[in-house]
């Protein structure tokens, strides 16, 4: 009996905890535009450079939207800026959201299947390239973009 309502208060605690830290109020709010650019049945994905926990990780291409900017912008800007390519932004795909020392991060995530230009590397990528979604798991991609690969290898992109 005793077993069982420890187990019972556990799992109850387990819950609150969930629930709290769903809704836990981040000092900071930032919002981050991610693409899912693809092209001929594959997508684009980039190495980082930055020196920070991602270094020499994978991730999609995006940023952190500034000022006033609404996503759409922010997303056409960032890709002008990290790759040089002036993109139509297409449906939304997803969002995921994550906590670094109280500032919450909401990546919204869009398709991107229409751009225009050459795909140039600036200073904040080393490397690109282009991958069907079974590939993508033989990429060390970034936890935060972890959610949208498992989507996009279910098969759930479509054009």
């Amino acid at each position: 009996m005793l077993k069982k309502f420890l187990t019972i208060t556990i799992v109850i605690s387990s819950f609150i905890l969930f629930i709290f830290l769903q809704n836990y109020p981040a000092k900071n709010r930032q919002l981050v535009a991610v693409a899912i650019v693809e092209k001929n049945g594959k997508i684009l994905i980039a190495q980082r450079t930055k020196k920070d926990a991602f270094e020499n990780r994978w991730a999609f291409l995006g940023g952190k939207v500034e000022g006033n900017e609404n996503i759409h912008d922010c997303l056409k800007r960032e890709l002008k800026e990290e790759i040089g390519i002036n993109a139509e932004i297409g449906e939304y795909f997803g969002t995921n959201s994550f906590y670094v020392n109280q500032t919450k991060f909401e990546l919204h995530t869009f398709k991107v299947t229409q751009f225009t230009g050459e795909i140039t590397l600036n200073h904040e990528h080393r490397a690109f390239a282009w991958v069907t979604p079974s590939e993508l798991c033989n990429y060390d991609i970034i936890e935060p973009n972890l959610p949208f690969v498992r989507r996009i290898q279910c098969n759930c992109m479509v054009n």
